[in-house]
């Protein structure tokens, strides 16, 4: 759409993230995109901009959507990529397939854009940052193990962030947990556009060129392995020993404390703690 002339006419760039959980782990998958509000011309000689207040019409985007979405499941279908367990079972005929996509398809999709919101671009990275590597669930919102019922904290953002607490049976948690466990192999966060990773580099020095940025250093080159081998504890326990908040310098271990024993009605220990010192 933004390549269209009559939207934008330009290659914008999109980093887009897989999100799939809702707060009480049920199955709730959607895409978060950051995308540029502008681009390259269709021939790269010059950058065009978007309007401040306006990026794309979300209600032609959301159809677009619904439409690739529905020709990928058509022709994953065709190949015997789906599969329908249990109840879904009478699906895997054609005719019952293809009047569910008849249904759906005269149902409005969502798709939502907005300008970046508080600090910015960066604050907009920072929030999605959370959702790249990070489990359906943390640990500090589980709350209690008893007689093979787990129950966690939630928030209930459908009704003001209502916090409480939802308890399982222990195979449901487990099950509802393994929902959001990606296939092998299976991507979360792609980019595409301009950050397409081919042609990333060159395609992002014209966009600086263009807008008169100042060119930035080229990427390093991978770090080579460590030539000093860590002592056995400090391998297992500190994946890097570089600082954190300087980016240099070297971590070095001087203090560690066992995990500490369960608290009564709490099942989930502490992770072990280490004191470090940078140098």
């Amino acid at each position: 759409m933004a390549a269209n002339p009559i939207h934008l006419g330009a290659e914008v760039g999109v980093l887009a993230v897989l999100h799939t959980w809702g707060q009480d782990l049920t199955l709730h998958p959607h895409v978060h995109c950051v995308v540029t509000g502008g681009g390259l011309s269709l021939d790269g000689s010059r950058w065009v901009a978007g309007r401040d207040d306006f990026f794309l019409p979300v209600r032609v985007l959301s159809r677009v959507f619904r439409g690739k979405f529905l020709s990928g499941l058509r022709a994953a279908f065709r190949r015997g990529r789906l599969r329908f367990p249990g109840e879904w079972a009478p699906l895997d005929r054609s005719d019952r397939f293809n009047a569910l996509l008849s249904e759906v398809v005269r149902t409005e999709w969502v798709v939502y854009a907005q300008a970046p919101f508080g600090g910015g671009a960066e604050t907009v990275l920072k929030y999605l940052a959370r959702y790249t590597h990070k489990a359906a669930i943390s640990n500090h919102r589980l709350v209690d193990l008893t007689d093979g019922r787990v129950s966690f904290r939630w928030k209930d953002y459908a009704h003001g962030g209502r916090q409480g607490a939802v308890t399982l049976e222990a195979v449901e948690f487990v099950r509802r947990f393994l929902r959001h466990v990606l296939p092998s192999g299976f991507v979360r966060v792609r980019h595409y556009g301009l950050l397409a990773n081919r042609h990333r580099r060159e395609k992002l020095a014209r966009c600086r060129e263009l807008l008169g940025m100042a060119a930035t250093a080229a990427d390093p080159a991978p770090a080579g392995p460590d030539p000093i081998t860590p002592p056995a504890h400090e391998a297992t326990l500190t994946p890097t020993r570089v600082c954190p908040r300087w980016g240099a310098g070297r971590m070095v271990v001087v203090a560690g404390f066992p995990p500490m024993p369960p608290a009564e009605g709490i099942t989930a220990g502490l992770e072990p703690c280490l004191i470090l010192d940078s140098s």
